[in-house]
């Protein structure tokens, strides 16, 4: 196997802005040959997603390492064993792990979970961003039967799982915000969502009352800034808000943070839960989703909105995308 080689995707430099094809460089690499207690995984689709923007920084606030400029990229992905001398898995076996961007990956057995092969309808199933969207509707935002819910950032690989969440804990109103007509539009007619307010449409607050008149119960927040301090003013008594992400900050052009205003004595007085909540806490939601999204899936209650490219060679492509808005739901690359 010594004389075959793999292509892998590095980090050529850092980023001063938005995402460039330029900052990447793919290298044909040998395929490596397992030692005891090591699995050889030939990848076959990588996941991608904003916090990678958030990685290419030398520094960042998530609880991921940066990359490394001259060292390949890492993130989730699917494959099959190739070969995992003096381990439990065999060669065929599905597997996920986090060293996606690389058509090849060597790493400790331990580190690779077996995966179903027959479970999901379509095996790029498994990279869906759905258990994060199932903890903050669940666990965050705390989804209750008759709730009008609003999804910030809706047409992203959370977001457009976490609106089909929110209709299954019995939401009675959905509403959205994403940064277009065309994807409100969308999210409307294909996802279920009763109404979509758009960033840059005229003032978020302004959309919001328009499509809550009777306030927001509930709150999924993947953005910040102006979209959460507008979820903020209509929020009901009660109402329950999950940050789950921080787009605003993380795609900013200029990579400032982006602040948000909070009235503490108006929280204090309608007795809003505002509350942070990040997977790496919850992860035994995801076998949990696993489950739910594929009996979904099948029986078409659930739906995964996806762009899919083809080949290695498209990731800095996918990923200039995503963080351009350029998709809707969660961005796959088939290796």
């Amino acid at each position: 196997m010594t004389n075959r080689t793999y292509r892998e995707v590095r980090l050529a430099a850092r980023p001063t802005g938005p995402v460039t094809d330029d900052l990447f460089e793919i290298v044909e690499v040998p395929v490596p040959e397992p030692g005891p207690g090591q699995v050889l995984v030939r990848n076959t689709h990588m996941g991608l997603g904003a916090v990678m923007r958030s990685l290419m920084d030398e520094h960042n606030d998530v609880p991921i390492p940066s990359y490394e400029v001259g060292a390949p990229l890492h993130g989730h992905a699917i494959g099959e064993v190739v070969a995992a001398p003096g381990t439990d898995l065999n060669p065929g076996d599905l597997v996920e792990h986090q060293l996606g961007w690389r058509e090849y990956a060597l790493l400790d057995a331990a580190a690779a979970t077996r995966l179903d092969p027959d479970l999901m309808p379509d095996p790029a199933a498994y990279l869906s961003q759905g258990s994060t969207a199932l903890m903050g509707i669940e666990r965050g935002a705390e989804v209750r039967p008759g709730d009008t819910v609003f999804v910030t950032g809706a047409a992203g690989g959370v977001g457009t799982l976490a609106g089909q969440v929110a209709r299954q804990f019995g939401a009675t109103r959905v509403i959205g915000s994403t940064g277009s007509q065309q994807k409100a539009d969308r999210l409307i007619k294909e996802l279920g969502y009763d109404a979509v307010v758009v960033r840059g449409a005229g003032p978020i607050e302004e959309q919001l009352r328009e499509a809550a008149p009777d306030g927001i119960d509930a709150v999924f927040d993947n953005v910040g800034g102006e979209q959460l301090e507008a979820a903020l003013a209509l929020a009901n008594r009660n109402a329950r808000v999950a940050i789950v992400g921080a787009l605003a900050s993380q795609l900013s052009q200029d990579g400032t943070t982006v602040k948000v205003e909070v009235d503490s004595l108006s929280l204090l007085v309608r007795s809003i839960t505002l509350r942070g909540i990040a997977l790496y806490n919850h992860l035994d939601l995801i076998p949990q989703w696993n489950r739910r999204f594929a009996a979904g899936l099948r029986d078409g209650t659930l739906t995964f909105p996806h762009a899919r490219l083809q080949g290695i060679e498209q990731a800095p492509r996918a990923l200039r995308e995503l963080t351009e808005g350029r998709h809707l739901g969660a961005v796959v690359v088939e290796l």
